[in-house]
C-alpha cells in the first residue's frame, strides 16, 4: 500500500514561515523524484519544487529564494520550508512521487496553507 502523506499545513500570517512533510510509504523513496505542488482555487495545479535522488533541485519562479525543498532518505520524507509567506502562497499543498520509466506518480491527500492576517 503505497502511501503519501502531509503534515505541517495551516494558518500563518504574510511573511511568517512554515515546513511542510510529506512521508511516503509502500515506495523505494530513495529511487523517485519528490516534489512539491499547490493548487488554489480556481486555479490549475502547479509545481513548487522538485528534488531528485541526488538532491538536485528545482524551483518554480514563485518560490525562488523564499522556499527550500529537502529530503531525508533515510527517513522517507521529503521537506518544503517556506519562508516570507505572502497571500498568494495561500492553496493546498501537495506531495508527489515520481520515478523514470514508471507510468504513474503517487500523490498525497494534500494539506491547507494559509496565509493570512
Amino acid at each position: 500500500q503505497v502511501q503519501l502523506v502531509e503534515f505541517g499545513g495551516g494558518l500563518v500570517q504574510p511573511g511568517g514561515s512554515l515546513r511542510l512533510s510529506c512521508a511516503a510509504s509502500g515506495i523505494s523513496f530513495s529511487f523517485y523524484t519528490m516534489g512539491w505542488y499547490r493548487q488554489a482555487p480556481g486555479k490549475q495545479r502547479e509545481l513548487v519544487a522538485t528534488i531528485t535522488s541526488g538532491g538536485w533541485s528545482k524551483y518554480a519562479d514563485s518560490g525562488k529564494g523564499r522556499f527550500s525543498i529537502s529530503r531525508d532518505n533515510a527517513k522517507n520524507t521529503v521537506y518544503l520550508q517556506m519562508n516570507s509567506l505572502k497571500p498568494e502562497d495561500t492553496a493546498v499543498y501537495y506531495c508527489n512521487a515520481d520515478r523514470t520509466g514508471q507510468e504513474f506518480d503517487y500523490w498525497g491527500q494534500g494539506t491547507q496553507v494559509t496565509v493570512s492576517s
